[in-house]
């Protein structure tokens, strides 16, 4: 007991914390980095749901032999001179809510920002909160589409940190966004100005993160998400039927996942004749190695190699404006009755 975290400074007013989480990224492009990030990644009984004893042969044996090597390579592609463009990103929202909700609450408030794997930890932002003195937490992972795989992993990182606190902190968890007005509208309006500097494609697809089927038939809500999602999007946008679709991205291993996949329709759509083709990702709040470069360089190739004419990537939403508003939205209606959630 005695080495548990107090989590409480006496005499310090008490401050509104709000606990910002992505999946995270590799320290560097380097082997080491990639290797250190996949296997915290890829050892998450959440993430892959196999007895350790099955998985941990394959996983230490095989993946973590071959693959850090040719992920290293792709993350260098993309590194810039601030770091991972997710991280770069998720600063930057994180920034910018922070101003917002300076200028919307009475506070104090701070605002901490943690990946689920990789630095900055969920365990370091928790950290800078209680310093703080936070003693209301709310948290948001910013994965629109709730998941075990993400979301609630995000839960267990956040609750295994606070059994270490001495003075648990009063927590509130938003659990998905995917069918948020504000979000749709977002994401309706990215790809409404993309088009207008792009001109419109032939089709559109709605590229999402894919998940093994046999998760869904235990029931993870993802891929219903996801389509109402993509769904309220088309509506929003007033498109036809035959003009937008949805896939599932970033499959791995032999076992079924989500159908359609990304890979798949886009070259199907080039061998058919399509000639124009944007893709958006709807469940990436911040652009990162699988829409960088798995959808924009690798998928665009398949597509353009298959008779596809022109690509077009629709970036995430990032730090827009109106993602901006729509995550502030989503803390004000979250933290409503907090002392520090007054206007």
């Amino acid at each position: 007991m005695s080495k548990q975290k107090t989590g409480f400074r006496h005499g310090t007013p008490h401050a509104l914390g709000v606990l910002l989480i992505n999946l995270g990224t590799p320290d560097a492009p380097t082997v080491p980095a990639v290797r250190s990030y996949l296997a915290e990644f890829l050892s998450d009984p959440r993430v892959i749901e196999l007895p350790r004893a099955l998985w941990w042969p394959i996983l230490h044996g095989i993946i973590l032999r071959l693959r850090p090597r040719r992920s290293a390579r792709s993350y260098r592609a993309l590194w810039t001179a601030q770091g991972s463009p997710l991280l770069v990103i998720a600063r930057r929202q994180a920034k910018a809510l922070q101003e917002r909700l300076d200028l919307q609450l009475s506070g104090p408030v701070r605002v901490a920002l943690g990946m689920r794997y990789g630095n900055p930890s969920i365990a370091s932002a928790l950290a800078a909160l209680r310093d703080a003195n936070a003693r209301r937490i709310l948290v948001l992972p910013l994965y629109p589409q709730y998941s075990a795989t993400t979301t609630a992993s995000g839960f267990d990182a956040v609750t295994a940190e606070l059994s270490t606190w001495r003075r648990l902190p009063e927590l509130r968890f938003v659990n998905q966004y995917h069918d948020e007005p504000g979000y749709i509208a977002a994401l309706a309006h990215s790809i409404r100005a993309y088009w207008a500097e792009q001109g419109e494609p032939d089709r559109l697809l709605f590229s999402f993160h894919g998940i093994p089927r046999d998760y869904l038939l235990r029931g993870d809500p993802y891929g219903c998400q996801c389509r109402k999602t993509a769904r309220l999007t088309a509506e929003n946008l007033a498109l036809a039927p035959q003009r937008w679709q949805l896939a599932f991205q970033s499959r791995v291993g032999r076992k079924e996942w989500l159908r359609p996949y990304t890979e798949e329709t886009l070259m199907a759509w080039g061998r058919e004749g399509v000639k124009k083709v944007h893709v958006v990702c709807p469940g990436f709040a911040a652009d990162c190695l699988e829409t960088l470069e798995e959808i924009a360089v690798t998928n665009r190739d398949r597509f353009l190699t298959a008779g596809g004419e022109a690509f077009g990537y629709i970036p995430a939403l990032n730090d827009r404006a109106d993602h901006l508003e729509l995550l502030t939205a989503l803390v004000l209606r979250h933290v409503t009755g907090w002392p520090q959630a007054q206007g």
